[in-house]
């Protein structure tokens, strides 16, 4: 059996998405691949849920996602780039065969599509600025338009930057499509155009714009003075009709998802104002016709926050959602109307990446510890599964893929009262519990992002942790306190204090696994993005444990971070202060504060376009080891933002992973290797075809 390598990245298959057609007979869903070093594959599949093989319902030209079925199953919209760059523009396509069409020309790109209820109409939203909105360029563009970039680009927002693009004086905007009007056009522009109704005007973003009835629609407007200080969302219902907006509800956090149904009942998330980004996110809902406001979710002490969803069952009377859980990401369902509390539904030992409820089942994309993702289906209970695809069948089956083994650890300060921490450890496909062997394997230990977030045995860390393992490494990760998936007491154990109470409980389960005989304890490495970025660079600043490190798209100064990214809220939630009020703590609380303590090796990895987390606070923390005589590497990713390990260039994620694990072994007595340092700078890489910024 051969092990996983961090360049098979190009040969693995995601699904997304998925979407049962009306009938409950098939399932529509995006499968994602690499298409080369530089650009990824996004196409449309359809499986029956009788237990046929998937079949290609778009052409591979250009990335194709979204799939909505209509109302009757007859067609499906989509959202696609083929023809016209990095726009998405909606197409339409029959689903008894047939070419799809375009239906759009429009100059923000398309987002957030649904039907009407009586498949007539398309809502959808897109990014435009004032001058587009008054050239009427959000209704009809030609193809070979470009968006001139400002020179000088002058800024007014407060945020002005986000994923990896600077806004630019673009709003988010609520428009409604005439599908019958946009497929009589054939080639006027006049009727093509006149086939778009703009909902929504003015300087502000409008967002999760959602159906009610066949002339009502809702979506979210951003409150506050300015909006971009503010947590506080109004839920407008549009009446189509009368072309009038009004606010109907009020709800604070981050608002990204929003559903209604035609009896008037509106789903949206809620985050308590106060301290938000440690809170957990509920589902409220309102009911138009009762005039009432429930949290359905209370009962419930976990967060529907950080890429979980929820959904409106058909029949309009259960919501179905996703929460982390002690490991896994499960499906739950409640009444509408709060009458019981939350029916864990479906989960163990998986994780749930989304989902799509019909009148007899739910369609489900998940990851499990054998497999990075799949389609399945399972009946409205979650009493009986079937698996629809294997799409990385072929490539599985003759790679070594290791199981987790759960760990509970005991914090060494005694945690949040007897609560213990979750964690797993992977062993290299060679190493056989029951057999007598005097080999001992190097520890390598991951730290999630987030804080507040969650890992399990599977997700987006599959390949990562997998390709690690097959290089002879353990590895082990867990879920600290300030993770989600374990209560709001769990979630919160960090306030003003990230990095103590983290490193004690990671610690703590690096000592756990030492105890192992065959890990060798004087040879562990640690590594981490985001949150973990921060974490495994105030870890090499707090002790000497490790004989080297990665970090990865950190934050290494809480007010250099403050000053520049699009969460600065985070720090405001999370330590309860800003840089004017208390800049000497926010200074002590930062890795780059005590860089002069540091002698771990230490590799430092950015992206360029990284408006998450910029990299000024990481060019600070290189520095700072330059300075004080550190091993260590600058290596820059041109093109890239904060998702560049999940969903980058393949050859950049191909490239970040092997230069990860090529400098742990050149620090490891395992490996008759040299340090990176001393070698070639791309000698062993195999993802060269995209070239990065790596200076020392």
């Amino acid at each position: 059996m051969n092990g996983i390598e961090a360049a098979d990245y190009v040969d693995l298959a995601f699904p997304r998405e998925p979407r049962l057609s009306p009938d409950g007979e098939r399932v529509a869903f995006v499968r994602r691949q690499a298409e080369d070093a530089e650009s990824t594959a996004a196409t449309i599949y359809a499986v029956p849920i009788g237990g046929d093989e998937a079949t290609r319902f778009t052409a591979t030209d250009g990335a194709d996602e979204q799939p909505r079925w209509s109302p009757d199953g007859d067609r499906l919209a989509f959202v696609s780039s083929r023809n016209d760059g990095d726009r998405r523009q909606l197409w339409l396509l029959p689903t008894d065969g047939g070419e799809a069409g375009r239906l759009t020309s429009v100059v923000g790109g398309i987002d957030d599509l649904e039907w009407s209820p009586d498949g007539t109409r398309l809502l959808f939203t897109q990014r435009v600025t004032a001058d587009d909105r008054a050239s009427d360029r959000d209704r009809l563009v030609d193809d070979e338009y470009e968006r001139e970039e400002p020179d000088p680009r002058v800024i007014d927002r407060m945020i002005y930057r986000t994923a990896t693009e600077y806004a630019d004086g673009r709003r988010r905007h609520v428009y409604v499509l005439d599908v019958a009007a946009a497929l009589e056009a054939d080639g006027d522009a006049d009727v093509r155009a006149n086939a778009i109704t703009r909902l929504t005007d003015g300087d502000a973003d409008y967002v999760a714009p959602s159906w009610g009835g066949e002339e009502t629609v809702y979506y979210a407007s951003k409150a506050g003075d300015p909006p971009d200080d503010s947590l506080r969302y109004d839920v407008v219902e549009h009446d189509l009709a009368r072309g009038e907006a009004t606010a109907v509800a009020e709800t604070t956090g981050w608002l990204e998802h929003l559903e209604a149904t035609p009896q008037g009942r509106v789903a949206f998330e809620y985050t308590p104002e106060e301290r938000a980004s440690m809170r957990q996110t509920e589902i409220r809902v309102y009911d138009g016709e009762a005039g009432d406001l429930t949290t359905p979710t209370e009962p419930l002490d976990r967060t529907v926050g950080y890429r979980c969803g929820f959904e409106w069952a058909p029949d309009d009377d259960v919501l179905y959602f996703t929460t982390p859980d002690e490991g896994s990401r499960v499906l739950w369902s409640v009444p509408a109307d709060a009458s019981e509390s939350p029916t864990r539904v479906y989960g163990d030992g998986v994780t749930v990446e989304d989902f799509s409820v019909g009148r007899d089942a739910v369609a489900i994309v998940q990851s499990e510890w054998d497999h990075p993702g799949d389609v399945f289906v399972t009946t409205r209970g979650g009493a009986e599964t079937h698996r629809l695809t294997r799409l990385n069948h072929d490539y599985l089956a003759d790679r070594a893929v290791r199981r987790p083994e759960e760990v509970w650890i005991e914090p060494t300060d005694g945690g949040d009262g007897d609560r213990r921490i979750q964690g797993w450890v992977l062993t290299p496909p060679a190493f056989d519990a029951d057999a007598a062997s005097d080999e001992r394997y190097p520890l390598v230990v991951e730290i999630h992002g987030g804080p507040h977030a969650h890992w399990t045995t599977a997700g987006t860390m599959w390949h990562e942790f997998q390709t690690l393992a097959a290089r002879g490494y353990v590895v082990f990760w867990c879920n600290p306190r300030g993770s989600t998936g374990y209560g709001e007491e769990h979630a919160t154990a960090i306030e003003r204090d990230w990095g103590e109470i983290t490193l004690t409980d990671v610690l703590a389960g690096v000592e756990t696994v030492c105890e192992r005989e065959y890990v060798d304890d004087e040879q562990v490495f640690v590594t981490g993005g985001s949150f973990g970025g921060f974490m495994t660079a105030w870890t090499v600043t707090q002790t000497d444990r490790f004989e080297a490190a990665v970090a990865q798209r950190g934050v290494y100064d809480l007010t250099g971070f403050y000053g520049s990214t699009d969460a600065f809220k985070l720090v405001e939630g999370d330590f309860g202060t800003t840089p004017w009020e208390e800049p000497e703590f926010l200074w002590e609380l930062s890795p780059v504060a005590h860089v002069p303590d540091v002698d771990t090796p230490t590799l430092v990895m950015h992206a360029d376009r990284d408006f998450r987390a910029p990299a000024n606070t990481a060019e600070l923390f290189y520095l700072g080891l330059q300075k004080h005589g550190v091993d260590t590497r600058l290596v820059r990713y041109p093109r890239e933002g904060h998702e560049l390990s999940r969903s980058g260039e393949p050859g950049h994620v191909v490239d970040r992973l092997e230069r990860i694990v090529r400098w742990f072994d050149g620090y490891a007595d395992h490996r008759d290797v040299p340090p990176a340092l001393e070698r070639d700078r791309d000698a062993d890489l195999s993802s060269l075809e995209t070239p990065v910024d790596d200076s020392t």
